[in-house]
């Protein structure tokens, strides 16, 4: 009988800030795989509530839970970060078609530059399809309630932010 072979998958994204749905992809991924990395990733493009090292320090602390499971940032190109990492497949949460067209045209590209690169894609748990991070912060700027959308940490630091 052979052993099993060690399984290290990356999940990337902004995680500006990270939700109860990112949270729910995790979990999920956590037991089928052997190692997570969450790379969270600078995205200098986007204007973010939370910088870098605060994004990575709210995963850390919402993830603290799964052995299982790192956090790291990163800058620059994806599929490098996967491969300084020894990853081989990337986790992708789809909610929506238009997540499906976008991830699709990502995963082509992800191919050409690093051709065994594989990409696993997870919807979220059903309560959890409407989430995003861009409505997460939409409502919490104009005074909404976000407890049931984020932990607990990362909603008192959006409310110390705004």
């Amino acid at each position: 009988m052979s052993e099993k072979n060690h399984t290290r998958v990356i999940y990337p994204g902004t995680f500006d800030p990270v939700t109860n749905g990112h949270l729910d992809i995790i979990q999920r991924a956590a037991v089928m795989f052997d190692e997570i990395i969450i790379g969270v990733a600078a995205s200098p493009s986007k204007k973010t509530l939370f910088t870098l090292d605060e994004r990575v320090e709210l995963l850390e602390k919402s993830t603290a839970h799964l052995a299982n499971v790192s956090v790291a940032g990163f800058s620059g190109l994806l599929v490098d970060f996967a491969a300084s990492n020894n990853a081989n497949i990337l986790i992708r949460g789809l909610r929506t078609t238009v997540d499906f067209e976008y991830e699709f045209s990502l995963t082509s590209m992800y191919r050409k530059l690093l051709p065994e690169l594989e990409s696993v894609f997870l919807t979220p748990s059903e309560e959890f399809t409407f989430l995003s991070s861009t409505i997460v912060r939409e409502v919490a700027i104009h005074g909404g309630d976000i407890s049931d959308f984020v932990p607990e940490i990362v909603s008192k630091a959006i409310k110390h932010k705004i």
